[in-house]
C-alpha cells in the first residue's frame, strides 16, 4: 500500500511537461490568431476609418473661408431710372502665421490619431489572446475528462460484473455510477464553454472561423530580475505615449489659442457706378477678435494641465501594475515548477485503476487518491493559463 501512494503522488497529468514545466509547442499559432484578427476585426476597421476621418477634419479645419460676393442695385427715390450699381468681392482670412501654426497643431493631432488607434488595437489583439490562452485551457481540460470519464466508464463496466459475480455491492456500484455522471457532467460544462469562447473568437475575427485545434502557449522566458524589463516596459507604455502625444497637442493648442488674438483680414475687389461712370477699386480690412475668442486660453491651459497630471498618474499606475504582474507571474511559475517536479515521472491513472482491480486498495480509496489526482491537474492547468495571461499582460505593448 505504502509503495502504491509514493508511485501515486509522482503522477503526471500529460506528456508534455517536462521536469522544468516548460511546454513543447508550434511556435507562432497564438501569432497567426492575433494576424488573423487584426485583418479581419470589424471594430479595428471601423475604427481605422474613424481615425482616416479625424485627420480628413484635422486638414480641413485649416482652409481658407469662403469668400464672399455682394452686389448692390439702387435706384432714385424721384426717378427710378437713376441707378447705381456696387459689386463687392472678398476673401477673409486669419493672421497668416495662425494658419502655420494651426499646421503644426493638425500634424500632432494626427499622430495622437495614430497612438489612438495602437491602443485601441493592443486591447482587442489582448482580448483574443486572452481568449486563444482560455480556449488551450478548456481543451487540455477536456483531455483530462475525457480520461476520467474512460476510467469511470470501465469501472462501471467492471462493478456490474463483479456485482453479477457477487464480488460487489449495490453501493459500491452507486459510487461508481454517481463517479460516472459527475465526469459526464462536467465534460458537457466544459463543452459549453469551449464552444462559448470559440464563438467569441470568431466574432473578434470578423464572423470568419479560426481553427483553434492546434493552438498552443507561446514560448516564454521570464527575467529573474524585475530591473531588466523595467525600462522596456515603461517606456514601452502606448498609454502614457498617447498622453506624451495629448500634451504637445495641448501646447500646440494653447500656442494656437494665443495667436487667435491676431486680427482677422480681409482682402477683396470692389466695382461702383455711382457718379455714372464705372470705379474699380480695393477692399481692405480687418477685425479685432473682442469676443470670439474670450477665455480659450484660460481653457487650453487648464486642458494641458490636465494632461500633464494624467500622465503622472498613468506613470505610477503602469509601474504598478507591471510590478506587480512581474511578482504574479514569478509565483504562479514556482507553482507550476513545484507541480511539475512531483509530475516528472510520466505515469497515469492506470497504476491506480489496476491497483483497485487487483484488491490492493479499496473503491473509497481508489477515488480518494484519484480525486487527488485530478484536481492536482486542474490545479496546473489552471496555473498555466493564468501564468501565460499574466506575462501578455507586462508585455502587453509588445502586441
Amino acid at each position: 500500500m505504502r509503495k502504491i501512494k509514493i508511485v501515486l503522488y509522482l503522477v503526471i497529468c500529460f506528456g508534455n511537461i517536462s521536469a522544468s514545466g516548460q511546454i513543447t509547442h508550434e511556435t507562432g499559432s497564438i501569432n497567426e490568431l492575433l494576424r488573423s484578427v487584426e485583418t479581419h476585426n470589424t471594430e479595428l476597421k471601423a475604427f481605422s476609418q474613424r481615425m482616416q476621418a479625424q485627420k480628413t477634419e484635422n486638414k480641413l479645419s485649416n482652409n481658407l473661408p469662403d469668400p464672399t460676393v455682394s452686389y448692390s442695385h439702387l435706384w432714385g427715390a424721384d426717378n427710378s431710372s437713376e441707378t447705381i450699381g456696387e459689386l463687392i468681392v472678398s476673401q477673409s482670412m486669419d493672421f497668416p502665421t495662425l494658419y502655420h501654426t494651426r499646421r503644426q497643431l493638425n500634424r500632432q493631432k494626427n499622430v495622437m490619431a495614430d497612438h489612438e488607434y495602437q491602443l485601441k488595437r493592443r486591447a482587442i489583439l489582448l482580448k483574443a489572446q486572452e481568449i486563444g490562452f482560455d480556449i488551450i485551457l478548456l481543451r487540455k481540460e477536456q483531455l483530462l475528462l475525457k480520461e476520467r470519464y474512460q476510467n469511470a466508464s470501465e469501472l462501471a463496466i467492471l462493478y456490474q460484473q463483479r456485482i453479477e459475480s457477487g464480488d460487489a455491492n449495490v453501493i459500491e456500484l452507486n459510487k461508481v455510477k454517481l463517479e460516472l455522471l459527475n465526469a459526464k457532467t462536467e465534460a458537457s460544462i466544459n463543452e459549453t464553454n469551449l464552444k462559448k469562447k470559440e464563438e467569441e473568437l470568431i466574432i473578434l475575427n470578423g464572423s470568419i472561423p479560426f481553427q483553434t485545434e492546434q493552438l498552443t502557449y507561446p514560448a516564454i522566458v521570464l527575467p529573474t530580475d524585475y530591473a531588466e524589463i523595467k525600462d522596456d516596459v515603461l517606456n514601452g507604455e502606448l498609454a502614457l505615449a498617447a498622453l506624451e502625444q495629448e500634451s504637445r497637442v495641448g501646447h500646440n493648442l494653447l500656442k494656437v489659442a494665443q495667436e487667435s488674438w491676431l486680427p482677422k483680414l480681409e482682402i477683396g475687389y470692389r466695382r461702383n457706378t455711382e457718379s455714372g461712370a464705372p470705379f474699380n477699386g480695393f477692399v481692405v480690412g480687418f477685425s479685432v477678435p473682442l469676443f470670439e475668442n474670450k477665455g480659450k486660453v484660460k481653457m487650453a491651459r487648464q486642458q494641458l494641465l490636465s494632461t500633464e497630471l494624467s500622465k503622472e498618474q498613468v506613470k505610477s499606475e503602469t509601474s504598478y501594475n507591471a510590478l506587480q504582474n512581474f511578482r504574479e507571474a514569478q509565483k504562479t511559475k514556482l507553482l507550476m515548477d513545484e507541480y511539475a517536479s512531483l509530475f516528472k515521472e510520466h505515469s497515469d491513472l492506470l497504476i491506480l485503476k489496476e491497483a483497485l482491480k487487483s484488491g490492493q486498495i479499496s473503491l473509497i480509496e481508489y477515488f480518494s487518491e484519484a480525486a487527488i489526482i485530478y484536481q492536482s491537474q486542474l490545479n496546473y492547468l489552471q496555473l498555466e493559463n493564468k501564468y501565460h495571461k499574466t506575462v501578455a499582460s507586462l508585455f502587453k505593448n509588445k502586441l
